[in-house]
């Protein structure tokens, strides 16, 4: 609900500065139509949230309460001395369709990582068909883990609304604010150990997500951009594969990401 709350609060604030923005592009002239490509890294910040455990063929039905989450950006420990996709990776793929309204649409993938492990946990409900509710130390040498390490795997279809911003001392450097708000599926990568009971690690889609996203984005020659993103997400995971049974999830994320990108402009410039 927290999270729900804030996505709400950021979306009233794109709407209130939207006149600012609108403000600053009378006078510019049109951009072309333009497609877009990015590649860039994140780092993310969790809500506390349940982790309910359903395995009937072993009596198993309780939740892991307010647990706490993090994510392993991998970024910060020797970026260009491994594959590019192995650390907390983003991309994002877009279109401009109206070039005068600054409107657009774009598929936006995050592979962030959420790892639940090395805490004290409170589990309640009921195990080996008996009522618990009582405080164990969830960690891999007790048999615990629950890992979406090879990505929790947030994908959202976006809408894209784009507000020219002054250019600074040349043409050559643009400005743009852009704001984004979509849903899609969450794509996740599970990988779990409860009571020393491991699943198969594998990915599988898992629920949903839908998220708002803040970017300030500066372009370098038409061509070449730097984009600056603030995020907010709201992802529910269910029917997660776990040993004999499934598990479910929701929280909330709270993103940071930096990306570098390419921008293909094409069609005639509006006079």
């Amino acid at each position: 609900m927290k999270a729900a709350k804030i996505i709400l609060l950021l979306a009233a604030c794109i709407t209130v500065l939207a006149p600012v923005f609108t403000s600053a592009q009378k006078g510019k002239s049109k951009r072309k139509r333009e497609f877009y490509f990015s590649w860039g890294y994140n780092t993310e910040w969790f809500t506390n949230s349940n982790v309910h455990v359903s395995q009937p063929e072993l009596g198993n039905n309780y939740s892991f309460l307010n647990i706490k989450g993090h994510d392993h950006r991998g970024w910060d420990e020797g970026l260009f001395t491994k594959a590019i996709s192995i650390p907390q990776y983003n991309y994002r793929l877009g279109y401009i369709f109206n070039e005068e309204k600054g409107l657009g649409i774009e598929i936006n993938f995050d592979h962030t990582k959420f790892i639940f492990s090395d805490q004290n946990a409170r589990i309640k409900g009921n195990l080996n068909k008996t009522a618990v509710d009582t405080t164990i130390a969830f960690n891999a040498q007790n048999g615990f883990f629950y890992y979406l390490n090879n990505g929790a795997n947030f994908l959202l279809f976006n809408i894209v609304k784009r507000w020219e911003l002054n250019q600074l001392l040349t043409k050559n450097i643009k400005i743009d604010f852009l704001g984004k708000a979509g849903i899609g599926p969450v794509i996740p990568h599970v990988e779990n150990s409860f009571f020393g009971q491991k699943n198969e690690p594998h990915f599988q889609f898992g629920g949903w997500n839908i998220g708002v996203e803040a970017a300030l984005r500066a372009t370098f020659f038409k061509y070449i951009y730097l984009e600056y993103s603030n995020k907010l997400d709201y992802a529910r995971y269910s029917g997660l594969k776990i040993y004999k049974g499934s598990a479910s999830q929701a929280f909330g994320t709270y993103e940071m990401i930096l990306n570098l990108g390419l921008d293909f402009p094409f069609g005639k410039r509006s006079n």
